[in-house]
């Protein structure tokens, strides 16, 4: 299994919830994809892109089951991200949990596993 995350404002995953897919954040329908982030690039993801941010989730997924409209490709560093091609059915979540704000302003990240 290789597990990928998402960051997002929980408003946002409520509307996917209720919508049965997440159809992507406005960075996401620009990009044309997904952004997702491995497990030793989600903190800075959250530190560049969600900075000061509250009230926003988590959420894991297993690359694997999104089968070839996942791919992974060179971005920020030259690192390789995990980018979806497709929408996001809220079924693919293993997990979702809040992701808040330390007193230090920095997010407080769970056991980023199964």
């Amino acid at each position: 299994m290789s597990l990928i995350f998402k960051i997002m404002p929980k408003s946002m995953w409520d509307i996917a919830v209720r919508d049965g897919e997440f159809k992507g954040a406005p960075v996401d329908l620009a990009d044309g994809f997904i952004h997702f982030s491995a497990g030793d690039q989600v903190k800075e993801t959250a530190a560049k892109h969600f900075a000061g941010q509250t009230d926003l989730v988590l959420i894991a997924c297993d690359a694997d089951a999104f089968g070839p409209a996942m791919k992974w490709e060179t971005s920020r560093g030259g690192a390789l991200f995990p980018h979806l091609f497709d929408t996001m059915p809220v079924d693919t979540a293993l997990w979702v949990k809040d992701l808040p704000l330390g007193d230090d302003g920095v997010h407080q990240f769970p056991e980023l596993s199964q």
